[in-house]
């Protein structure tokens, strides 16, 4: 400071005292300041204890040309405004300054009274602007794009901004009167704060505590001030903002008492945004203390600490002037304007430091979210270790020394008096070793750790942050609950415990960073034990499901004693079974008779020797597919799927044509179809089963009973001895599977009715290309139906006999969709048309079977009996249609009796014809 610099105090420290190339340089801070953190930053780098680092300012200031070269832009703007000025004879002489720097405005003061210039003459910065409020300050330092720091370019010294400069850039005439470097902060380059501040870039700043006491202590100089305070805007959880102490009064013989008035003042600035300018203190009695103390508060000078948005940031405030002169050392207009600017700039440079850490910290909790993510991601041996990765994941950047988990028991009722019961508890400990650190997972008995504060965040289903714990070794605990997505229960709790300061041994609080550190962590928790609970329910089911399995085979095999009378059994021949007939009926048939009759199939097709199968095994599977079937359904029953099977015996043996067309592998898959095609039909259609909503719609959602059929098909065959495609290479085993599964959910009518158009146009060329698998698919297709409803192709008896079977099976399930549904049933279905029983097999032969026997009778001759047969039924049923409309035909209970009647004669007939055989 040079010997005629101003008022008293306002000497430099000798660190930041100029040499005379002008360059100005910052020595590392003797110690770390004893403040309080700044928790409204949110920030663990910025940390109060956290060390300050050597930095200096590399090179000179250059002179003012150099300067305004490298600076056009101001260059242009600052001499198109002195023509403006030198243009006007008029224009105002008074002393003026520089106009607008970054937005700090300096205006001329005048008029004043001859003791307040004298006064402000003694002031270091007398030219501070004179306005009400200050004009926005804009941030000129921004976040980099990378968060380390050190990679910022460096930043060259800015021109003297400040207002306590005495070297402005071709600054405008002023009066010789007034000496500039007496008035100056001691420098003849401008002041040494804002240049360092701004000239250094954001790594040139500590922590927010030395950024804060650099700033105070210049201010002090600045005002002549005998101490000062500052503090920051801290967010509270409710959204209220309140201060926390970051600078505490510096001037000797201060106490609580004056610490608590002059919090009170800051309060007041805070909440009204409004300087503060108390020029007699004694005069207020709220300013006065007990007269024993040896401090007293004069004068008060308070200005809030704001952003480019004029948001406060924090609050200011300066006691007692001192004496410079004889006039009263009351702060002046001028000191309230410099504190002020000087303010804006601390705003700032803090707005862009926060902003500069808060991308560090997004990016950090980003890094950590994705690592989180990933070790979801991964298969674990337990959710234990699932937990214990996770929560490893987050302690580095908490720094928190122990991490634990808690897992409320399933029981835990959670109430204000009640207990709660943790049933599982991880607990992780991490030790540091210099810039690495070492996470253990510690056994530990719940009895042994500290369970109130995770008792608490339970019952208060919300994060809780304890700054010390009232356990000696625990100094800072924050815990958070972690939620059940769906019901928002609490499932668990983490907790974070003994935060880690970088640089030193201390511990410090948890912050908001850190709280959304560990709430993401929660968020993870909470999938992760979903994701635990799911696989086990899963796994709970997969068993409860192998063991229904176990017991579904167990029951559904056929028992030993059959499997070995079947296959000890001689089997009758085809011809006296009957089963080459396309006019064949099961009917009267002994159960025994109906199993040696499909195994009769297989023989005669050559399939047991064809693909190696084991006979005991073809008995066994026979009998399990019979057993498979409900004998209480009165139509889509084992009668049928014999019945369908002989169809389809029947047309593969009327000539060699089909077996040319047909791969073996193609004649094993529809013979597996054809028995199987409606196996544990329920007696109901699947419109039925998707409005009542029963399991099998849910599990398959469309086609639910076909494919219903052919998984149980695929479950007797990978049965224990009922395994006949055993000696199937890989190939052909998948390839026979999915021709099975073509055909039996070919048996869909809906299926049926889009496919057939192609079937018929195909049965309208003269030559057909079968060798085409897309057209032998449609042709196995076909033929699955045409089998299916072959029933309308047997004798007039049998035929009568079918019917009534189908029509009882058909009104019960009208009868439940009434009942359940409310509704009236389709007319197949209502039992209100029974009597019209006649009309409606005209009509389903006409729409569904004629068109398609007709198309298969065309591609195949030696199918020409079925069309036939049908035809004959059909005029059967007219001719009943008819009776029926004239009152002639008996009602529907006749055609019952007589159907009965028929049954009973053909079954003494067909015992009768099999006992002979057996005989011979």
């Amino acid at each position: 400071m040079e010997p005629d610099s101003g008022a008293p105090g306002a000497s430099l420290p000798a660190s930041e005292v100029a040499g005379p190339e002008g360059s100005f340089r910052r020595t590392e801070a003797i110690q770390s300041l004893s403040v309080q953190g700044a928790g409204w930053l949110s920030s663990p780098l910025w940390s109060p204890r956290s060390k300050a680092r050597k930095v200096r300012l590399g090179g000179e200031i250059s002179s003012d040309g150099a300067w305004l070269d490298d600076h056009s832009d101001f260059t242009s703007a600052y001499f198109s405004r002195r023509a403006s000025v030198i243009s006007d004879p008029q224009a105002d002489m008074t002393p003026r300054f520089l106009k607008s720097m970054g937005n700090l405005d300096i205006i001329s003061h005048k008029d004043r009274c001859d003791c307040q210039v004298s006064h402000d003459l003694h002031d270091p910065l007398m030219m501070a602007p004179h306005h009400t409020t200050s004009v926005p300050v804009t941030p000129i330092l921004s976040a980099p794009d990378k968060t380390d720091c050190s990679l910022w370019p460096p930043v060259s010294p800015c021109p003297p901004i400040c207002l306590c400069s005495n070297k402005l850039p071709f600054a405008p005439y002023i009066q010789p009167t007034v000496d500039l470097k007496s008035v100056s902060c001691g420098l003849g380059e401008g002041c040494p704060w804002m240049i360092g501040l701004l000239g250094g870039g954001l790594r040139w700043m500590g922590s927010v505590a030395e950024l804060c006491q650099g700033a105070l202590n210049h201010a002090e100089e600045l005002l002549a001030a005998e101490g000062g305070a500052l503090s920051l805007v801290r967010k509270a959880y409710s959204g209220e903002s309140d201060l926390e102490e970051v600078i505490s009064l510096t001037a000797n013989g201060c106490s609580q008492a004056h610490q608590k008035i002059l919090q009170g003042v800051m309060e007041l600035v805070l909440a009204t945004g409004s300087p503060i300018n108390q020029r007699d203190a004694q005069k207020d009695p709220r300013f006065k203390v007990d007269s024993k103390q040896c401090l007293k508060i004069r004068t008060v000078l308070s200005v809030p600490i704001k952003n480019h948005r004029r948001e406060v940031l924090g609050v200011v405030v300066m006691i007692n002037k001192r004496k410079a002169c004889d006039c009263h050392p009351a702060f002046t207009f001028m000191d309230e304007k410099v504190l002020s600017n000087h303010m804006d700039v601390l705003g700032m440079v803090l707005e862009n430091i926060q902003l500069y850490e808060s991308s560090r910290q997004e990016a950090k909790r980003s890094q950590a979210l994705i690592e989180m993510a990933q070790v979801l991601s991964r298969k674990h041996h337990s959710f234990e270790v699932l937990l214990s990765k996770m929560a490893a994941t987050i302690m580095p950047f908490t720094h928190a020394q122990y991490c634990t988990i808690f897992i409320p028991s399933d029981q835990t009722s959670v109430t204000k008096d009640d207990q709660i019961i943790f049933s599982c508890v991880i607990h992780l400990e991490c030790e540091e070793f210099g810039s690495t650190c070492q996470i253990y997972r510690r056994e530990h008995d719940i009895s042994a750790i500290d369970l109130s504060h995770a008792c608490e965040t339970v019952r208060a289903t919300k994060t809780v942050n304890m700054a010390k714990s009232a356990v000696e070794s625990e100094r800072s605990i924050v815990c958070c609950p972690v939620r059940n997505e769906r019901s928002e229960n609490v499932i668990a709790v983490c907790q974070l415990m003994n935060k880690q300061t970088r640089d030193s041994n201390e511990l410090e609080p948890f912050n908001r960073y850190d709280e959304r550190l560990l709430e993401d962590l929660a968020v993870y928790c909470g999938l992760a034990l979903q994701y635990a609970q799911a696989v086990q329910i899963t796994e709970v089911r997969r068993a409860s499901i192998e063991v229904t399995e176990e017991i579904l085979a167990y029951h559904l095999t056929a028992a030993q004693e059959d499997i070995k009378a079947l296959q000890e059994t001689t089997i009758p021949s085809a011809e006296s079974l009957n089963i080459l007939d396309f006019h064949f009926s099961d009917f009267g048939l002994p159960e025994d008779a109906t199993t040696q009759a499909t195994v009769r199939m297989f023989l005669d097709l050559n399939l047991v020797q064809d693909f190696n199968i084991d006979y005991k095994s073809l008995c066994q599977w026979v009998l399990t597919v019979r057993r498979g079937y409900r004998s209480h359904v009165p139509y889509h029953n084992w009668s049928h799927a014999l019945s369908t099977a002989q169809s389809m015996f029947a047309m593969l043996m009327a000539t060699d044509r089909l077996q040319k067309i047909f791969s073996r592998l193609e004649i094993l898959a529809l013979m597996i179809a054809t028995l199987n095609h409606d196996i544990d039909h329920r007696g109901v259609s699947n419109s039925y089963i998707e409005r009542s909503q029963q399991p099998l719609a849910q599990l398959y959602g469309h086609s639910s009973l076909e494919n219903h059929h052919y998984n149980l098909c695929i479950f007797i065959l990978n049965n224990t001895g009922s395994q006949i495609l055993s000696n199937l290479s890989d190939e052909d085993h998948r390839a026979v599977l999915h021709m099975i599964k073509r055909a039996i959910l070919a048996t869909n009518l809906n299926i049926y009715m889009q496919r057939r158009g192609e079937f018929f146009s195909l049965a309208e060329k003269s030559r057909v290309n079968w060798r085409s698998e897309k057209q032998r698919d449609l042709l196995r297709s076909m033929l699955m139906t045409a089998s299916d409803l072959s029933a309308i192709t047997k004798p007039w008896p049998e035929q009568k006999r079918i019917a009534n079977l189908v029509a009882m099976e058909f009104f019960a399930q009208g009868d439940k969709e009434r009942e359940e549904f409310k509704t009236k049933p389709i007319d197949v279905m209502d039992r209100e048309n029974s009597t019209r029983l006649p009309y409606m097999q005209v009509e389903y032969i006409d729409e569904i079977c004629f068109p398609l026997y007709k198309a298969v009778s065309k591609l195949f001759d030696s199918c020409s009996p079925l069309v036939n047969a049908c035809k004959k039924n059909r005029k059967n049923w007219l001719h009943l249609a008819e009776g029926t409309r004239e009152g002639k035909l008996e009602d529907n209970c006749s055609l019952h009796f007589e159907t009965e009647r028929i049954e009973e004669e053909e079954t003494e007939r067909g015992a009768e014809q099999l006992a002979k055989e057996q005989n011979t």
